[in-house]
């Protein structure tokens, strides 16, 4: 069954957060060195996608601890995997086997389980630059960063994540909507070379209360400028917790014919950057969503663990089952 078709017949439930996951391992910096990096030259601590290379062990655990709790798709440890993000690190060099690699290990966890179908989708992130707006306050026509650049460095991810065996591309963490449309372009052109047709499924962030972007457009504003690609799902994910998120979701069902998801952290962070929101919590939040039909991909973003996934899955499965 296609993925298309799946999603026409069911719910299917997304992953959740990596970062907090990787978080407890309590890793030290000569764990995202070994077998590759003894000798560079950089503090690499904190690069997480790093961990694909040196410690795919990790990786590969809380992959499999996602979908033992009901994950339908997986994403990939890939979200800062850009020559541009990777360039903090002097690491542009890498970006192909971050990716291979990245999307290689989930998959070899999907195949560990044979009770359904699992998907690997690739997370494609917003890199650390932003195409549509000045990091100068005194110099408003600057750019840190082009768009043909953009296309150039999306492309040298897109391309190992396929080779590698994504099911999915998700360009996700939209803040900036010239960004994705980078992507979406590069996706379009990786296509076209590869002769491929991967599902394609796009997600902004609603950054505040505000109910825009960080460049300043609104829901509707952001799915117009995307809906030009033929795609699997739009949808939000990040920034907001899933209570304050509903509104938005509404939006997008009622403007769009593509699939709608949704992956919101677990609340918003307390004044410690941690994220107080139980499963428990989290899920009664998103049954709303389901009783009003707003999502047909629902997961979970920072903060986030396989306990909370554990629990929208299991919500899920009794929608699935009416």
């Amino acid at each position: 069954m296609t993925l298309f078709n799946q999603l026409k017949n069911k719910i299917l439930v997304l992953d959740g957060a990596m970062g907090t996951q990787i978080q407890k391992w309590k890793l030290e910096e000569e764990d995202f060195r070994r077998g590759y990096f003894e000798s560079h030259q950089k503090s690499l601590k904190g690069n997480n996608d790093l961990l694909t290379l040196t410690r795919p062990d990790v990786i590969k655990s809380i992959h499999r601890d996602y979908l033992l709790a009901g994950a339908d798709i997986i994403e990939t440890n890939t979200f800062s995997s850009t020559s541009i993000s990777q360039a903090d690190y002097d690491l542009e060099d890498q970006v192909w086997n971050l990716n291979y690699f990245g999307a290689k290990i989930a998959k070899e966890v999907c195949d560990e389980f044979n009770d359904k179908k699992r998907w690997v989708a690739g997370s494609i992130g917003p890199t650390n630059r932003t195409c549509s707006i000045s990091p100068d306050v005194n110099d408003p026509g600057f750019r840190a960063i082009t768009f043909d650049k953009l296309v150039t460095s999306y492309k040298e991810q897109i391309i190992p994540l396929i080779k590698g065996g994504c099911d999915i591309l998700l360009v996700e963490t939209v803040f900036d909507t010239l960004n994705c449309k980078a992507a979406l372009y590069a996706i379009d052109e990786v296509y076209e070379e590869l002769e491929v047709n991967l599902p394609i499924m796009v997600s902004g962030t609603i950054t505040d209360l505000s109910g825009r972007t960080l460049t300043g457009q609104t829901v509707e504003a952001f799915l117009i400028s995307v809906s030009h690609m033929p795609l699997l799902s739009v949808g939000l994910n990040c920034a907001l917790g899933a209570k304050l998120m509903r509104p938005y979701l509404q939006t997008l069902k009622e403007k769009t014919e593509f699939f709608t998801s949704c992956h919101p952290n677990a609340g918003l962070p307390n004044q410690f950057g941690q994220y107080d929101e139980s499963p428990e919590m989290m899920a009664e939040e998103i049954k709303e969503f389901l009783d009003l039909n707003l999502v047909n991909i629902i997961g979970g973003c920072c903060g986030t663990s396989p306990n909370h996934i554990k629990a929208i899955s299991e919500l899920v499965e009794k929608y699935n089952q009416k």
